[in-house]
């Protein structure tokens, strides 16, 4: 069983620098990078796993809400694998290779290699040894052409590019996680260094930012992308998961690795940290045209959807009352690490309307180039209209709680610039 006080307690020597990342100018100058110019962030460390073999299309058609009926050589979709009950397990980016060959991208997409080991899919899985590189910003397209040369615009949404870069083969994924245009660089491990070296020299010109640690999610914060272990805990402790949730659990223990958890959001089941796609606004990415785990459950809950993502944006009055706790006398309220936390916990808090929970906030962080707190919540459908004002309960059961006055904003906050035409 899940022991939800243990997931509140995190390991001894847990780390305290998010994903092995340093910090190289500072968070607040990498943070504008992607907005103002271009930025380039190292997620070589995503969990990557090729698939080969003629049924491959059937496995992810199997275990994926969306729909492979049109799915191009070099196409990408943003796929999601949930349990009977419609609640994500894992989520990434697949790509295809070739007629019979996949790369997915993702963090705990272990579930569809443990569909294999139970048989009935002729699929080879193949641990993937590669580098993934993300350029984004205003600037990443204007780079990547100096780089490359004007074919880069020819790339087209959620397809990618062979390109040659300091002389080695690499795949250009055109997505932008920082809700900017942007590319995905995917090679070989071997030609990493000199691959990175090559951009950010040619980046230079264009101010170019390394993005660090401090700084690494706020584009999720700001554009949307809620994240498995910062926004929510995957589906693997459920009844039909069970079994696949303990050998997953031994394989995160051989690294002490672990899911933790914080915030004033209580509860004894560990399924209220569970989200399904259509809470996490991926609803229209489900296509009905297959059968698929959980096909029922999505369908019942897009009829009727209960909960919606939204941003909230904090008070600042409010918020100064937390810093100003640590000057006084007392105990102080919990701190609110800057831009956000970076310990890896899910930090899931309260959101209260006349004192009746109607929603969860997670992903808390602030934005310096909106000069504002945001966080993303998961909120009730009858109180998710813009502009509606909420509490935020604040504090760690067992310390003071502080109620933060929060207005109700679009999600993602952060206009979605990924798709602009290129081509000129």
């Amino acid at each position: 069983m899940v022991s939800i006080a243990q997931m509140r307690k995190p390991p001894a020597g847990y780390f305290t620098s998010r994903l092995g990342l340093g910090e190289y100018t500072d968070w607040i100058d990498e943070s504008r990078s992607w907005k103002e110019t271009v930025s380039i962030g190292d997620w070589s460390f995503l969990w990557q796993r090729r698939y080969r073999g003629p049924d491959s299309l059937k496995l992810f058609s199997d275990f994926s809400v969306n729909s492979f009926e049109k799915f191009d050589v070099l196409q990408s979709k943003h796929v999601t694998h949930c349990n009977e009950a419609g609640k994500v397990i894992h989520e990434g980016i697949l790509s295809r290779l070739s007629e019979d060959e996949y790369m997915l991208f993702g963090r705990n997409g272990f579930w569809l290699d443990y569909q294999i080991r139970k048989g009935g899919y002729d699929v080879e899985s193949i641990p993937a040894d590669g580098f993934n590189f993300q350029v984004a910003g205003p600037n990443a397209v204007a780079l990547m052409e100096k780089l490359c040369g004007p074919e880069v615009r020819d790339i087209k949404f959620m397809h990618s590019g062979k390109l040659r870069i300091a002389g080695h083969d690499v795949l250009a994924l055109r997505q932008g996680m920082s809700g900017e245009p942007g590319y995905e660089l995917q090679g070989a491990a071997e030609h990493a260094k000199e691959v990175y070296d090559a951009v950010f020299l040619t980046g230079e010109q264009f101010g170019i930012r390394r993005v660090g640690a401090r700084a690494v999610m706020i584009n999720h914060l700001e554009a949307c992308f809620p994240t498995i272990g910062t926004d929510y805990i995957p589906a693997i402790h459920s009844d039909d998961t069970r079994e696949y949730g303990e050998e997953f659990t031994r394989e995160m223990q051989k690294y002490n690795a672990t899911w933790n958890i914080a915030g004033s959001f209580e509860s004894d089941d560990i399924a209220d940290w569970y989200r399904s796609p259509v809470e996490l606004g991926w609803g229209r990415n489900i296509k009905f045209d297959h059968d698929f785990v959980g096909r029922d459950a999505l369908r019942a809950e897009l009829d009727n959807p209960r909960r919606t993502i939204r941003t909230l944006v904090w008070n600042p009055d409010d918020l100064i009352e937390v810093y100003a706790s640590l000057f006084r006398e007392g105990q102080p309220f919990d701190y609110m690490d800057m831009p956000r936390n970076n310990r890896g916990f899910v930090y899931a808090d309260r959101v209260t309307l006349g004192g009746e929970l109607v929603g969860i906030s997670t992903a808390r962080g602030y934005s310096y180039s909106f000069r504002k707190m945001l966080s993303l919540c998961v909120l009730d459908v009858r109180h998710a209209e813009i502009g509606q004002e909420v509490i935020v309960v604040w504090g760690n059961p067992g310390s003071p709680k502080k109620e933060i006055r929060a207005t109700v904003a679009s999600a993602p906050f952060k206009k979605d610039n990924r798709r602009v035409d290129i081509s000129k």
